[in-house]
């Protein structure tokens, strides 16, 4: 299985692709049922439908400290992009962009994934002391849709939550 391309950064921006082997539609939908992203996404413990555009994700932290964040859905075109961000205040707003896409075979997908943070590098550095690290973490989670889009299980459990893709 590949993996994705190398993340790019500038500034407050991560942006890392993959390739799956599975159509649009299908991709696009197992994406956009946000219940579903826990799944793969390394930290995300849980997601909570509240409202047609808006959801209460749990993530876990250092020392199994466990946040809740409020995300809102902010634009959307079936079968090519979904933009959804944190709702709080503007100036501390973390946004994520997915991209879909026909691969360049039959039956394929490109998903790309932007990632806005609104500190930038010195938001990553001040991560980072804290063992989290975003543009590993972008290009994990979008290994791990890949994973699971394509053989129903993640087996890539780096930079996740210890344990939480284990077999049991």
């Amino acid at each position: 299985m590949g993996r994705t391309s190398s993340p790019s950064r500038n500034e407050g921006r991560i942006e890392a692709r993959i390739t799956i082997q599975c159509g649009v539609e299908k991709v696009f939908g197992f994406y956009r049922n946000f219940e579903n992203l826990p799944s793969f996404l390394g930290d995300v413990m849980s997601i909570e439908p509240i409202g047609p555009a808006t959801s209460r994700w749990t993530v876990q932290g250092l020392l199994h400290m466990r946040v809740r964040w409020k995300i809102q859905v902010t634009e959307e075109r079936v079968n090519e992009y979904i933009c959804y961000e944190t709702v709080s205040s503007p100036r501390w707003r973390t946004c994520w962009e997915i991209y879909f896409a026909p691969g360049s075979k039959p039956g394929e997908t490109e998903v790309r994934e932007v990632m806005k943070t609104p500190l930038g590098r010195i938001e990553n550095a001040a991560l980072a002391l804290i063992g989290k690290f975003p543009v590993q973490e972008v290009s994990s989670n979008l290994h791990r849709l890949k994973e699971m889009m394509e053989t129903g299980r993640v087996t890539d459990t780096s930079y996740a939550v210890a344990g939480k893709f284990s077999s049991h």
